[in-house]
């Protein structure tokens, strides 16, 4: 008996040590996050290799599944088949669940299950939604999440709404069929997804103000962080009560939106295969949405094969850049790039802090920010680099594929389907990375954080 007792005491204990070192191993709340977007991406790649998903008879191959699945949860756009016509109704739902999930966060639909489900807690859970949702405090994880659901569903409702409306009574579709596109093009949109149920994407409602606008709101409000959104909620009113990433958020938005809406517009206004084709009025309206679009929401209302090498070069910078932190957009975030900037200015006037308003900004930010750009570039660069090897196409289409991929956008300049299985996977690669941030990435391989206890003695290399 008591042999028995011995035996069963010592099982127990291994399988306690077991789980103690599973749950050290993911103790971090930015390996939480990176393995919950892989467990979806493969659930995901599971569902679409079914043989209902597809309207053929034959399933999908697992490069081609792989890559929508990973395209979706990132909340990029980019694919290998045209959506509307090879995914059947339930591929294409399940693509639509993807988008959502990816688009909300992983962390922020457990939170929220959690706080329904249980009314409880755990540090560790409010940790891993903190990493995800970017809020500042541990103790505001539930109440944000709360209000980051209830924003996305009304936001979603509403789009949908008018995008109904509009494809019943301008483009002839029945109620049904419109209610179908308007919901799936409305999370497509504030998720900043880009998938499209046409060939051509919104090519057909280039001089439909009433659809494109309506998808550049959606794109931009989801693109402005949920920080963002909830601050101008609370302090509309009084814009000095903002916070630094409220005001480098709609500042950098703001230049980024008008000068890409310039630019664009002026190249490509005589260009007959692009804006040159549409009414005055109409390029207006139609250069604003490409302005928009390469935040992150990957919807297309021109040929991107035929623009110009200059425009597509600023759709490169635009992507590169993305949209606001904590939001459904891509990039390395224009927060980033407004730090940045900050912090050039500071160095070109000689001063020994960097200040943003009236608020100085912490060194370890100015680190993280830096980190994030270089890591971006150089990625940015390998994939490109790899790409080349692999294809025959030019350095500018390469190129435009390769940061749409990094920066989750889903513009594509007609090479995606005709890539190799390699470059497919390659691609996929970079959509993981640019969603997950490759700073998170990289502390998420890491089993903990490391504290220096020694200094070493200064000294000033010669730069530049």
């Amino acid at each position: 008996m008591e042999e028995r007792i011995l035996y069963r005491w010592s099982q127990w204990t291994a399988h306690r040590s077991l789980g103690s070192m599973v749950l050290e191993r993911f103790q971090h709340p930015a390996q939480v996050v990176v393995t919950g977007f892989a467990v979806v991406i493969t659930a995901g790649t599971l569902l679409l290799s079914l043989p209902q998903a597809t309207t053929g008879k034959a399933s999908a191959s697992f490069v081609e599944a792989l890559f929508t699945a990973t395209s979706a949860v990132c909340v990029t756009g980019l694919v290998t088949v045209d959506p509307g016509t090879y995914w059947s109704t339930f591929g294409q739902i399940v693509l639509l669940m993807l988008v959502q999930v990816g688009g909300l966060g992983l962390m922020t639909l457990a939170t929220l299950f959690a706080v329904l489900l249980t009314r409880r807690l755990g540090l560790r859970a409010r940790m891993a939604a903190q990493a995800e949702t970017k809020t500042l405090r541990i103790v505001d994880v539930r109440r944000v999440v709360r209000n980051v659901v209830l924003f996305t569903v009304v936001s979603e409702v509403l789009i949908a709404a008018v995008l109904t409306v509009r494809f019943t009574a301008a483009h002839g579709e029945s109620p049904g069929r419109a209610l179908y596109l308007g919901a799936f093009h409305s999370i497509s949109a504030f998720n900043n997804a880009g998938f499209a149920l046409w060939p051509d994407g919104m090519v057909r409602f280039a001089t439909d103000p009433w659809i494109t606008l309506t998808l550049c709101a959606a794109v931009i409000v989801g693109g402005l962080g949920f920080p963002v959104v909830f601050d101008l909620a609370r302090n509309w009113r009084c814009p000095g009560a903002w916070t630094v990433l409220t005001r480098v958020t709609l500042g950098m938005t703001g230049l980024l939106l008008a000068g890409g809406w310039i630019v664009l517009t002026a190249t490509e206004w005589r260009n007959p295969a692009t804006l040159g084709g549409l009414p005055d009025p109409a390029r207006l309206t139609a250069g604003f949405f490409l302005s928009v679009m390469p935040r992150s929401g990957g919807f297309n209302n021109v040929d991107i094969t035929q623009m110009r090498p200059e425009s597509l070069l600023v759709t490169d910078i635009l992507m590169f850049i993305g949209g606001g932190s904590a939001g459904t957009a891509g990039g390395i975030k224009v927060t980033t790039f407004g730090l940045l900037g900050f912090v050039l200015w500071a160095e070109m006037r000689g001063e020994p802090r960097v200040n943003v308003g009236h608020r100085r900004l912490p060194e370890g930010t100015q680190r993280q920010a830096m980190s994030i750009v270089l890591l971006g570039i150089a990625l940015v660069t390998a994939g490109t680099f790899l790409l080349l090897m692999m294809t025959h196409h030019s350095l500018d289409l390469v190129l435009f594929e390769v940061v749409s991929a990094f920066g989750t956008v889903g513009l594509s300049a007609g090479i995606t389907a005709e890539l190799p299985p390699a470059g497919h996977l390659l691609l996929t690669a970079l959509m993981f990375l640019g969603r997950i941030g490759p700073l998170t990435f990289a502390t998420a391989l890491a089993l903990r954080e490391r504290t220096s206890r020694f200094e070493l003695p200064e000294e000033r290399p010669i730069v530049g």
